[in-house]
């Protein structure tokens, strides 16, 4: 709110007239305001100080009333209100809108608090004007008319000032370092020169308070961060219009418990998250760019296995865009002055080679031997290669060379084959020693190379040695080269360091050279004197690693913003190890990333490979990913690879095809099929704890029977068979059920479903727990119930005879009943015809209401 008040060349400030009271109180909420007087009790109308919710209440209606005025030319806090403009000459019209919306919400201000048009003011406690944002010199001189603290009281007081200020303070907790001692517990307080020199320099920095300036919208961010042994801290700038440093926010903390262990980088890290978390607001409406000695990004997101801090670390700053800039690359007064506030201890050297806290010494040891040498016999020829590590380690190997070829010839595949091999270690020095001073002048640059056949050795030589940082070529007598030409003939004593034992493995190699255009000798010579250039270009392979890979070496983002985020989020799952991109699974395993092409090469192999078992593609997903494998489409890949398998297309199941043609059900007589299932759990249960109901049903007249169970079992639904339907019904053709465990057994037979079309279910759920005595009477009225008007009833269908059941109703009612054959469909079309008579009875009563109430009315 202070920040949005600057860079405006005209403001007002205005403050509210008795405050809270010009906000009314709720009628109901008046009495709740009671107090006692020696006149009488009284209530407030009007909200009035000491109310809990005041403040709030106050601010929120403040926010409703100018709305659409905030932010734009009105910042208000609680009754402090702002007006500001960019342009002098508009000033009065914002001031006119402003006291209009005053006038309709029935709100005044207090003429004697109010400043109109003018260029700078007090708010807040700053004083706001249009280069930027200073400290209120009577805070400044309150300060220094502060005495020398004589207790811990009178400290607290100092440093609760210094509080107010602290963005305006460069390492305020490094300058106030000496007062911590006196602060703690049960010690003595002793004021020292220590804390008089502190006390001083805390006085003689506000003699020149500084200017902050707000940030300015597009424009990216720099936060410097620094570490000591008791403080850390940032500073927080960005550039202006005139490309001049201008500093925005000062930040400092105190490593507390165990963080005053960490090592320096883990420190630098501390500062960096400290930064973000205070200055959130901030970073996340800019892109920023880091400045520091060390790296803190590459510490955290460029380690194989975070701990539970640096993991925290990592998603915090995965939701920031920040770029690391060497500090170095930075010159300005903004940085010059944090330095100077923060100086680096003389024993921290090590931070920017970013040591893991294990490190407490840094050895130097020798660098990397190598003797290479080569045979050309009659039968055959041969190399030898000897590498001995700085600590004095043996690495020996013998090549059988698969070509004749001259004493010369062999010397070069000797030593091409060292180098080849020193580039695969990615040794950064290595020291060569070799008893061919041909070869070893010819590198050189000492001879000429006049045999055109050694020309592509030779220019593939310097092309492996331009590959190693920091190589030197030595030409040795044969009697200090013995374990290479030992190797060259593995005939002779390898026993020549310390008479240690070692394996010696035996290959067959042959280095095929480039081809080499017909170019002179001086442009030969030119072209392997020429340093390799660094370039970047835009990725035309399709490699999904490279933007993962550039940001994480060399902190390069994309250009679109929203790849930029998913780069940064996605970052902190990936770790680069040996120029190797590895991802972390989720089991705590380091997954090599792959191209899509050697993806697919890998899936080849496990799911139709040698040991390949032909895996769905969710399967051979998870089968690939225990082998250590990613890449980005690894899903959708095995999945394809499952669908588009041959193998599997002939030789799997066929799973959406049905195991036999389905045949419908013919019943010919009532009774022959019954359809069997279960229902339930009931909740409730029934009053003797009964919940499951076994039920049956005709195929043919749909007529049903049903019992009540408290558990239903092999030899319930044997009984129920036995009881319900054989002895009532006779013995069935077909039973169908759907083969649940009940009907596992050897009297039940085939599926089926049609069971659940009963409406039993529905008429148990009226009677909730007392179907177990109702479900005669439930399975009677459905049997009774006529399903379709052309067909008959259920009753009748089944036992085709000419009545109908008794009804409870009709049991007093004595009736008599003639049986005679009648046709159903006739009954049926007779019903309306029988009713006649009703229903003309019916409509000859309301004609005759209808008639006597219109002659009352004549």
């Amino acid at each position: 709110m202070v920040d949005a008040t600057t860079r405006h060349e005209a403001l007002s400030f205005m403050d509210g007239f008795s405050a809270y009271n010009q906000i009314w109180m709720d009628p109901k909420d008046e009495e709740l305001t009671a107090f006692c007087t020696p006149k009488g009790i009284f209530c407030y109308k009007v909200m009035s100080f000491g109310l809990k919710n005041a403040g709030a209440t106050y601010q929120r209606a403040m926010q409703n009333i100018f709305d659409d005025f905030l932010h734009k030319c009105v910042e208000c806090y609680v009754d402090n209100l702002v007006v500001k403009t960019k342009q002098r000459a508009d000033h009065l019209l914002n001031l006119r809108a402003v006291f209009e919306r005053l006038r309709r919400f029935q709100l005044k201000m207090n003429p004697l608090k109010c400043a109109f048009g003018v260029t700078s003011g007090k708010f807040l406690g700053f004083i706001v004007h249009q280069r930027g944002i200073e400290i209120d010199q009577s805070k400044i001189d309150a300060i220094e008319k502060l005495s020398e603290p004589r207790n811990v009281s009178e400290l607290k007081s100092f440093q609760g000032h210094l509080a107010y200020i602290r963005r305006f303070i460069s390492n305020l907790v490094g300058i106030c370092q000496p007062f911590s001692g006196l602060l703690k517990k049960d010690t003595p307080f002793e004021w020292d020169q220590s804390c008089q020199n502190a006390f001083n320099n805390i006085k003689a920095y506000l003699t020149m308070p500084l200017v902050l300036v707000a940030p300015i919208v597009d424009r990216p961010l720099l936060s410097y961060i620094a570490a000591q042994e008791k403080s850390v801290g940032a500073l927080l700038a960005q550039y202006d219009e005139d490309n001049k440093e201008r500093s925005l926010y000062y930040l400092s903390q105190t490593p507390v418990g165990a963080e005053l262990n960490y090592s320096p980088i883990e420190k630098t890290c501390l500062a960096l998250i400290f930064a973000i978390q205070k200055l959130r607001h901030y970073l996340l409406a800019h892109s920023t760019n880091l400045i520091s000695r060390a790296d803190p990004l590459k510490y955290i997101m460029m380690r194989p296995i975070l701990s539970g801090r640096l993991a925290k670390w990592a998603l915090l700053l995965s939701e920031f865009e920040i770029n690391y800039v060497p500090q170095r690359a930075i010159k300005g007064q903004a940085l010059a002055n944090f330095l100077a506030d923060h100086p680096v201890p003389a024993e921290w050297e090590l931070t920017e080679e970013f040591p893991d806290e294990e490190i407490f010494l840094v050895e130097v040891l020798p660098p990397w031997e190598m003797y290479f040498d080569g045979a050309a016999r009659r039968n055959g020829a041969g190399v030898g290669v000897l590498f001995v590590s700085p600590r004095r380690d043996l690495l020996p190997y013998s090549f059988v060379l698969t070509q004749n070829c001259s004493n010369n010839e062999a010397e070069y595949q000797a030593i091409l084959l060292g180098l080849g091999t020193a580039v695969e270690m990615k040794l950064p020095q290595l020291n060569i020693h070799g008893n061919s001073a041909l070869v070893i002048k010819q590198l050189t640059r000492e001879f000429e190379v006049k045999k055109p056949e050694l020309v592509p050795f030779w220019r593939h030589a310097g092309e492996l040695l331009a590959q190693i940082p920091e190589a030197s070529l030595h030409y040795v007598p044969r009697s200090e080269n013995g374990p290479a030409d030992a190797l060259a003939g593995i005939a002779a004593s390898l026993a020549l360091f310390d008479e240690r034992p070692c394996q010696v493995p035996i290959c067959e190699r042959w280095v095929v050279p480039p081809p080499v255009e017909e170019e002179t000798e001086e442009e030969q010579t030119e072209e392997i004197e020429e340093s390799l250039p660094i370039s970047a270009s835009q990725n035309t392979t399709g490699d999904w690693r490279e933007p993962i890979t550039n940001f994480l070496r060399h902190g390069i983002l994309p250009l679109d913003l929203r790849e930029r985020v998913q780069i940064r989020r996605a970052a902190p799952k990936y770790v680069f190890i040996n120029d190797v991109l590895y991802r972390r699974s989720y089991e705590g395993l380091l997954l090599r990333c792959l191209l899509k092409e050697e993806g697919q090469q890998v899936l080849k192999e496990t799911h139709g490979g040698i040991c390949g078992a032909h895996q769905a593609g969710p399967n051979l997903h998870l089968q690939v990913k225990r082998l250590g494998y990613y890449w980005s489409s690894m899903l959708r890949d095995a999945i394809e690879m499952a669908r588009t398998c041959k193998q599997c297309q002939l030789h799997a199941d066929c799973i959406y095809q049905a195991p036999e043609p389905l045949h419908p059900t013919v019943v010919s007589w009532p009774f022959e099929a019954w359809g069997m299932d279960i229902i339930g759990p009931i909740t409730p249960k029934s009053d003797s704890d009964r919940q499951y109901i076994l039920a049956a049903t005709d195929y043919f007249s749909k007529w049903a029977e049903a019992a009540a169970y408290r558990e239903v079992k092999a030899i319930t639904v044997v009984d129920f068979i036995r009881t319900q339907i054989i002895y009532r019904y006779g013995v069935p053709r077909y039973i169908m059920t759907d083969n649940d465990t009940p009907f596992k057994n050897k009297s039940l037979g085939a599926l089926n479903g049609q069971e659940e079309k009963s409406k039993t279910k529905k008429e148990t759920a009226a009677i909730k727990g007392k179907y177990k005595s109702e479900i005669e009477e439930v399975i009677s009225g459905d049997s009774d119930f006529q399903l379709d008007p052309n067909l008959d009833h259920r009753f009748l269908r089944g036992f085709r005879i000419m009545t109908r059941k008794i009804r409870p109703i009709q049991v007093g009612v004595v009736e008599f009943y003639i049986f005679k054959v009648v046709d159903p469909v006739r009954e049926l079309a007779a019903e309306p015809v029988q009713l006649l008579k009703e229903i003309s009875q019916v409509s000859q009563l309301r004609m005759t209401s209808n008639f006597v109430h219109k002659s009352r009315t004549m």
